[in-house]
């Protein structure tokens, strides 16, 4: 599903270039659970932005469902991000004026699905995260961990191949953490490839694999420990 062949990405800074990955290689098969680790500076967020189509790289080829990400227009970006992936984030990034229900149909929004039909889409991702009856509320109006479910049904609406997860435990308790993370399994058991960045150890451990990152390098077979801030 995912292949990264010699990613290499930097950034200028005042000092001259920030070489953030360095020869990334990395492969993600279809139907993989799999965590991203590495202290804050490490490169995880990068790689995470890279994967999403939301920032480019330098130097090296990164395929999608086989298909080469590279050199793409705005639009072009846009239209493979709306038709391979879906995105849920440490704070939720729900529409403070718009319900559950309206949050959640937002993505077919953007595809002209009408009213009646995004809407009735929507509260059967709602059901689904088990958060049917509570489509008429607001964000204010909802716990944490109901927010990052609101946050997933929305991430699922528009049918991905993959969900990118930045850090969306980060903000929650232990017990809604795992809450979270069964669902995001339920989620993988209908073939969805899932790929949660964290820096938890106890959420890294109820994934499939994981994948360490330190000082821009994947590393292999080290204590997880010297990952993790």
């Amino acid at each position: 599903m995912i292949s990264l062949r010699k990613i290499n990405k930097s950034y200028k800074t005042g000092q001259g270039k920030l070489h953030v990955l360095k020869d990334v290689d990395l492969e993600i098969g279809k139907g993989e659970l799999v965590s991203i680790m590495g202290s804050s500076g490490s490169g995880k967020s990068t790689l995470l932005n890279i994967l999403g189509i939301l920032d480019t790289y330098d130097t090296g080829d990164y395929y999608l469902d086989n298909q080469l990400i590279k050199n793409l227009s705005d639009t072009a970006a846009a239209e493979y991000r709306n038709k391979f992936l879906g995105f849920v984030f440490q704070s939720f990034n729900l529409l403070s004026f718009k319900n559950a229900q309206e949050n959640v149909a937002l993505p077919l929004y953007y595809q002209n699905v009408s009213r009646k039909e995004r809407n009735a889409i929507a509260l059967d991702y709602l059901d689904m995260v088990g958060l049917k009856e509570w489509y008429h509320h607001m964000p204010n109006q909802l716990s944490g961990g109901q927010k990052q479910r609101v946050a997933i049904a929305r991430a699922l609406i528009s049918k991905p191949k993959v969900v990118l997860a930045d850090e969306p435990t980060g903000a929650l308790d232990s017990k809604t953490s795992y809450e979270v993370m069964n669902l995001f399994k339920k989620v993988n058991e209908q073939g969805i490839t899932v790929i949660i960045v964290t820096h938890e150890h106890d959420i890294s451990r109820l994934c499939d694999r994981a994948i360490r990152l330190k000082d821009g390098v994947i590393h292999k077979g080290e204590d997880e420990s010297a990952f993790t801030s």
